[in-house]
């Protein structure tokens, strides 16, 4: 069975959540303080996917997030808040969250987002081993990690998946609508910005130089050149593309 932590100090929603992960068919653990989140993991290294409520007592989620991804790359993290500040989301989204809500949250989409996450922890088990091979990095499908020029890079699940999505399109231009509908699905029905904060991540660990992207570039406009390639028509006034280094 697949297992969900959820951190949340608030015991009615806490109770309310694994009620309804358990009904959806997921095993529960629960935690009502970041630190006792922490040891949780500790004991439970099969939760494929936590939930983090951001305002806590002690270390709030926005740490325990830092302290998961310090060890743990492939673990699917959501964090819950109660704010609807930008702010908010971004840092969550940088700390190394997959995903966020903002409360009150519907309870058959919380269901849906895990499901979504562990459908990319799960996407390339059992299939034989691929490499996917650009410029200096090299994409291993079967163990799900990342090399450039030797040296591995680690990745969270979301920045893999869209990894690997630009090295299956190399040269070509992906909007982001084409970047939410891959890496986070059709029925996905969060904000944009989870693309762009995603991105700007996952440049700051290929790039040489963030300021001036090699392999990951915003293409503005309808024609643009990009590591020699021309692209034309370009459908929208922001598109990602990834290309080699010349």
């Amino acid at each position: 069975m697949k297992k969900v932590m959820i951190l949340e100090d608030e015991v009615s929603i806490r109770s309310f959540v694994v009620i309804n992960l358990k009904r959806a068919g997921y095993e529960v653990v629960e935690a009502g303080t970041g630190e006792e989140a922490l040891e949780l993991l500790k004991a439970n290294p099969d939760v494929g996917v936590a939930i983090l409520d951001i305002m806590l007592p002690g270390i709030d989620g926005f740490e325990v997030c830092r302290s998961i991804r310090a060890t743990d790359k492939k673990i699917g993290i959501i964090m819950l808040t109660a704010r609807s500040q930008e702010m908010d989301k971004i840092t969550g989204l940088m700390t190394g969250a997959d995903d966020y809500m903002t409360k009150p949250f519907s309870p058959a989409e919380l269901t849906a987002r895990i499901d979504a996450l562990y459908r990319r922890i799960d996407g390339d088990s059992g299939s034989d081993s691929v490499e996917l091979k650009l410029g200096p990095f090299v994409l291993n499908t079967r163990n799900r990690t990342l090399e450039k020029d030797g040296e591995r890079i680690k990745l969270t699940q979301v920045e893999y998946a869209i990894m690997k999505l630009f090295m299956q399109n190399p040269g070509r231009a992906l909007s982001r609508e084409d970047i939410l509908t891959s890496v986070w699905g059709r029925d996905y029905d969060g904000e944009l910005k989870i693309v762009d904060v995603n991105i700007r991540r996952l440049r700051i660990k290929i790039e040489d130089n963030t300021g001036n992207p090699t392999y990951i570039t915003t293409v503005w406009g309808f024609s643009v050149y990009h590591n020699l390639l021309l692209v034309k028509n370009v459908e929208y006034s922001s598109v990602w593309t990834a290309g080699t280094h010349t």
